[in-house]
């Protein structure tokens, strides 16, 4: 039997997470829940939780690129993504592209980020999911689902998508996808999953079983794992 999995937040690295985690409260409307000198939690109204953790050497990514790539990126949904978006702008963020009915974004420490029209959604964004940049965004999908015991929703040419309780992370096809090498400086990472498990050695031999690879690192109440394409995770008691 193995142990029931989680997924408790998307954490983001930054030099300055106070500045980060207010940006993003005042964007969202979000509440910061948790907030020491090292890691800063916000949660959605449907649950859902972004961290923000000291990184006081992070290298920004430079999207659209691969050589400083952006790993990671949210997808927030409102009602008039385009006034949301000249108010991110306000409270200092970057604009880098137009989609059909989204635009892309930078945050005030350089993370990539969508803002998407969604009808209807009140004052308060919701967060649609996480985007993870992958080489094969079906085979990342299909490590995922089972470890965050999700389920595969979709999958077609430019990404899939996994689900359950109430969460959603999409998986993005990436063309020249330049992977993280934690924890080396010179393949930084830019966000990490934090996964909550029952048991941390039943987790891990299930994380190891599905294609993960241990890290070094982790305390008793943690352990650090790459995904199959480098992605850091933590799985936490």
């Amino acid at each position: 039997m193995t142990t029931p999995a989680r997924l408790d937040v998307v954490a983001f690295d930054a030099p300055d997470i106070g500045k980060l985690a207010s940006f993003y409260t005042a964007l969202t409307g979000w509440q910061t829940v948790s907030e020491d000198p090292d890691w800063i939690v916000v949660r959605a109204p449907g649950g859902q939780q972004v961290a923000f953790q000291l990184a006081p050497d992070h290298v920004p990514p430079q999207w659209p690129g691969q050589q400083h790539p952006q790993q990671f990126h949210l997808d927030l949904l409102v009602d008039g993504y385009r006034d949301a978006a000249e108010r991110a702008v306000a409270l200092g963020a970057s604009r880098l592209a137009d989609g059909e009915r989204w635009i892309t974004l930078a945050d005030p420490a350089g993370h990539p980020f969508d803002i998407c029209q969604k009808d209807g959604v009140g004052p308060v964004m919701d967060l649609f999911g996480v985007t993870i940049d992958a080489p094969d965004a079906t085979a990342l999908a299909g490590f995922y689902a089972p470890l965050l015991g999700m389920e595969v929703s979709y999958s077609g040419p430019e990404g899939s998508l996994i689900s359950g309780g109430g969460q959603s992370v999409m998986f993005q096809q990436i063309a020249g996808y330049n992977p993280p090498r934690w924890p080396d400086p010179r393949y930084p990472q830019q966000a990490h999953l934090d996964i909550a498990v029952g048991d941390l050695d039943a987790g891990e031999a299930r994380a190891l079983e599905l294609g993960a690879t241990r890290l070094p690192g982790g305390e008793e109440t943690f352990r650090v794992f790459a995904d199959p394409v480098g992605h850091p995770f933590c799985l936490t008691a």
